[in-house]
């Protein structure tokens, strides 16, 4: 999961984000007031995933008043304006995360993180793609086999909801953050049809100071 630092004040977040003209993408013009794709891209470290571009321009400008946010999602090309309308971001609380989240949505929940340390199969399934020559199947697997798993808290003593992101990341500190990522499927059992609960599959957090 990488770490964002979010930009201090709308200078420097329009700066960073209009930087064509560059030998890495020179179609683009620098300074032009327009965002576009490629300039995201190359700041998020993204080039063609434009539904985990959108979650880092949204909490690259997190820190930024509202006024300032609207300024900058304007120099949004037309093609980033569409995709920021498809995939901006639900902003939760882990409680309203349990009840509120839609799956393959982009997701940004704030709580505390507490790291699940037990082996178990209890917290859940995920299903996982195997991809060969002719076609692509799917097998399920626990939760806790792909990801580190945490559960995540409004306060200590409230409702927890998982959060989990690749094995062998960083581990993330049990004091207030705000993490965003993908709200994806989880079932309670191999066999079940359909499912209830999601978890996020977590891609960029924010330390909250």
């Amino acid at each position: 999961m990488k770490k964002i630092e979010p930009y201090k004040n709308i200078s420097e977040a329009v700066a960073t984000l209009d930087n064509g003209g560059r030998f890495y993408n020179i179609l683009t013009k620098i300074d032009d007031g327009i965002i576009s794709g490629s300039e995201l891209g190359k700041v998020a470290g993204l080039f063609s995933d434009k539904q985990k571009m959108i979650l880092f321009f949204e909490l690259s400008v997190s820190k930024l008043d509202q006024a300032n946010r609207e300024e900058v999602v304007s120099k949004l090309d037309s093609k980033l304006q569409k995709a920021y309308q498809r995939y901006k971001p639900q902003k939760l609380s882990p409680s309203e995360a349990k009840s509120m989240g839609v799956v393959s949505s982009n997701a940004i929940i704030t709580g505390i993180p507490t790291l699940v340390e037990s082996k178990t199969d209890l917290l859940g399934f995920i299903m996982v793609p195997i991809i060969t020559d002719k076609a692509t199947t799917f097998t399920i697997v626990p939760l806790i086999e792909k990801y580190d798993v945490y559960e995540m808290r409004d306060e200590p003593a409230s409702n927890t909801f998982l959060i989990a992101h690749a094995k062998g990341s960083k581990k993330l500190p049990q004091r207030k953050i705000t993490v965003a990522g993908v709200l994806k499927e989880l079932k309670s059992r191999k066999n079940e049809v359909g499912s209830t609960k999601v978890f996020l599959e977590a891609i960029y957090h924010v330390e909250i100071e």
